[in-house]
């Protein structure tokens, strides 16, 4: 008869357990999209709105704060656009390619500047490890 070993049994109990809700917390293409909208949106609002010109005496700032609220839905197509998702199970990488390009083709592509975001998503939460200007 073979000697039960507890401390081993308990331990793959354990580390199956960990891997399993590793697994299912495994955030999803939409969770991302949701994070990265999100994300830029507080990013417009907060760096590039501040910045608005002001034309015939009044200030950009609050329409363009405005705008970024009522476009939701298109900020969030942009991001689903622009990214890939890397799946590997236990968790993803996102990367994210946003550019001028993407919203109309007809503009110049140096008219703005792109930009490229990593993002590791690991128990239904984002990371982002890498954000450049391109």
């Amino acid at each position: 008869m073979k000697s039960w070993n507890l401390p081993l049994s308990l331990g793959t109990a354990i580390v199956t357990g960990l891997l399993v809700s590793l697994a299912i917390s495994n955030p999803s293409q939409s969770e991302y999209e949701e994070y990265a909208t999100k994300q830029l949106t507080e990013y417009l609002q907060e760096n590039v709105c501040p910045q608005a010109p002001k034309i015939w005496g009044k200030s950009l700032k609050r329409e363009c704060k405005r705008l970024v609220n009522s476009n939701q839905s298109e900020i969030k197509q942009i991001i689903s656009q622009g990214t890939e998702r890397y799946n590997f199970l236990l968790f993803s990488i996102y990367t994210t390619e946003l550019s001028i390009t993407q919203v109309s083709s007809f503009l110049p592509s140096g008219l703005l500047p792109s930009y490229h975001f990593g993002t590791l998503a690991v128990g239904h939460q984002f990371y982002i490890y890498q954000a450049e200007q391109q």
